[in-house]
This record gives structure tokens, C-alpha cells and sequence, in this order.
């Protein structure tokens, strides 16, 4: 399973690769306040070798755990967005980073931010940061994507992040379960939860990828929510670690 997660995400990395290879100005602010395209790459090439020290040295990973603060990602985004060598850095990354996690052994977890994960699940996402940020800088360029059957990892890292949008949020994580269903871009059905679930959300699986990666406010997609916990969840979902973002505004 690892290397099919790995596939999408050198295709998810390529397809935003074609979107910056070319670009001339990579000072063109993007909908992340204060961030240029470069800051978005910047990010995702910071973050991959994170993730890769996470691997390869846990304890020098662990040692800078106790130096990260909320200002953190802003500040290597930006040093990151200064390198002359930004692309040929991130493309050496991203390729390190699954070289990697292709070689962790099964059933080995790794140290994050937030709770270890499996490298399934590192990989998985990888590809939503990166699906995310791509979002930002297509959206920068007035670049109209496509969306492909990879949204199915960053929806099904946004479901499996339920409990913890409550937790990061205060709140008390609900124990009645939520069922999820998206129609897909092929127009067939995605499903998460049990088919009883009195609490559900339904809608376009593009809409539900950019709510809960905060690409976008609920009032401009057609997410749909029914019962208490799905209602209380929308607002506050978000399928990466840290504390809750500022979300978008509604257009």
C-alpha cells in the first residue's frame, strides 16, 4: 500500500512541479496571508525534510520538538522561500523523503508533531499538504485543476482527523460516528462510517477536500451536514496537524 501512496504523491508533487517550473515571479501572493507562491514551496521542501530527519535521525527530530512554536512555519516557510536553489531543493526532497519511507519496515511508527504515524500515513499526508498548498498556488495563478481520484487520500485523512479537530479545538471528542459520503470526480461514491450513522456529511469529494484543508469557507461549497456532531465538526475540520487554522473567508 505504501508504494501506491507514493505514487500519487509523485504525481500529486509533479502535477504542482508544472504549475512553478516555468514561473518567472515567484513573488505572486497567494490566498495564505503573507505567503507567495515560494513561501507554498518553501513549506512543502521545509516539511519534507522534517519528515525526512524524522526517519533517519528521531532523536535530533525529537531535540528540535522542544523549539517549535506557533511561528515556526511561517519562519522556515520564509527561509525556505529565499533559497536560490528552492525547486532543485524541494525536488531532491520529496524524492529523498519517499525513498524512505519506502524503506521503513512495516508496522514501524514515526515520530510528528502530532501522534506517530505509520509511514502510510506520513505519505498520505504529504500528498494532502501537498495537494493543499498546489491549491494555494494554482488559485495564485487563475490555474484551474482538475481533480483526480488522489483526492480520495486527502478526503480520507480528513475523516480519520475527526477526533482530533475536537481535541485541538477544546472540545470533547463525540463518540456517536460520523458517515461520510462523496461523489467522487469519476461521479462514483466514497464512503466512510457505518451505514446507520444517524450524524452524516454528503457532497462533491473536491468541496469536502477543500473544507477540510481550509481551501475554502463552507458557505461557498456544497458540503452538507446532518445531525449535531457533523454540524459541530464542518466548522472546525481540518485534515493537518497543529493548532486550528483561521480557515478562509467566505466570498
Amino acid at each position: 500500500m505504501i508504494i501506491d501512496v507514493l505514487d500519487d504523491l509523485r504525481l500529486e508533487s509533479a502535477e504542482l512541479d508544472d504549475l512553478v517550473a516555468g514561473l518567472e515571479d515567484w513573488s505572486v501572493p497567494t490566498p495564505a496571508e503573507g505567503w507567495t507562491v515560494a513561501h507554498q514551496i518553501g513549506h512543502l521542501a521545509w516539511t519534507d525534510h522534517v519528515s525526512l530527519l524524522a526517519i533517519k535521525d528521531p532523536d535530533a527530530f525529537r531535540a528540535g520538538l522542544s523549539d517549535y512554536t506557533e511561528h515556526t512555519v511561517d519562519d522556515r516557510a520564509a527561509e525556505c522561500a529565499a533559497r536560490p536553489d528552492l525547486l532543485a531543493y524541494w525536488r531532491a526532497g520529496r524524492e529523498q523523503l519517499a525513498e524512505a519511507l519506502a524503506a521503513v519496515p512495516q508496522g514501524e511508527k514515526l515520530l510528528w508533531f502530532g501522534p506517530p504515524m505509520s509511514p502510510v500515513s506520513m505519505a498520505t499526508a504529504r500528498l494532502m499538504e501537498t495537494w493543499a498548498h498546489g491549491q494555494d498556488v494554482a488559485d495564485a495563478l487563475g490555474v484551474h485543476r482538475e481533480p483526480t481520484e488522489r483526492l480520495r487520500h486527502v478526503a480520507h485523512i480528513g475523516v480519520r482527523t475527526i477526533p482530533f479537530a475536537f481535541l485541538v479545538n477544546g472540545l470533547e471528542v463525540p463518540t456517536d460516528p460520523v458517515r461520510v459520503e462523496l461523489v467522487g470526480p469519476d461521479g462514483l461514491p466514497w464512503v466512510w462510517g457505518p451505514e446507520d450513522a444517524a450524524d452524516r456529511v454528503t457532497g462533491p469529494a473536491l468541496d469536502f477536500c477543500l473544507l477540510v484543508t481550509q481551501r475554502a469557507h463552507r458557505d461557498d461549497l456544497a458540503v452538507t451536514a446532518t445531525g449535531p456532531v457533523a454540524e459541530q465538526w464542518l466548522p472546525i475540520a481540518q485534515a493537518f496537524a497543529g493548532p486550528p487554522g483561521a480557515g478562509r473567508v467566505a466570498s
